[in-house]
């Protein structure tokens, strides 16, 4: 993904770009080794933590496909760490940037979602993309620890919504 996925390189490119600013250098590239592979409870395919970086949950990951919306969910979230130094326990900083990442990664594109959830399951094409990067970043913020339940962290994603998801840097834009 390193070498072959355009979204994945763009981001390993802003994230150096940051990295070149706080340390005002041109030379800086991205650490490849802040990306770990581990084994991950069921319920997850990858995590970022400030001090010790991605994680890519290679139990989980089902294709190539999913590795790269995984991985470019995670760099968003290093991006946003590096740009605004998220506060991870705030759950307004947590919510922007899971809104950012699930919005940002592809993993809310329309045929993602729809092999997730099919038409049985009440998804509509009309805001769908809207409603998978709410319900994602929603399931994310209620595993802060500062979060009390799934109703707190709908709440919390709704306060930050409007401007978390129109914030499209790095890209200048996205297609929904």
């Amino acid at each position: 993904m390193l070498k072959y996925s355009p979204t994945v390189i763009f981001m390993t490119q802003q994230i150096a770009k940051l990295n070149n600013k706080r340390t005002n250098t041109d030379d800086m590239k991205f650490d490849e080794s802040k990306i770990i592979c581990d084994v991950c409870p069921d319920w997850k395919s990858g995590g970022f933590h400030p001090e010790l970086g991605i994680l890519i949950c290679q139990n989980r990951i089902k294709d190539k496909w999913h590795l790269e919306d995984t991985l470019s969910h995670e760099l968003v979230h290093y991006f946003d760490n590096l740009k605004w130094e998220v506060d991870w326990l705030n759950l307004k900083h947590h919510a922007c940037s899971e809104i950012r990442a699930s919005s940002l990664s592809g993993e809310c594109r329309f045929m993602q979602e729809f092999a997730r959830r099919g038409f049985n399951t009440g998804f509509k094409v009309e805001k769908g993309h809207q409603e998978c990067v709410k319900r994602r970043a929603t399931i994310s913020v209620s595993g802060n620890p500062n979060c009390k339940d799934m109703k707190h962290a709908e709440k919390i994603v709704d306060q930050v919504w409007d401007s978390c998801f129109n914030d499209t840097r790095p890209f200048d834009e996205i297609y929904r």
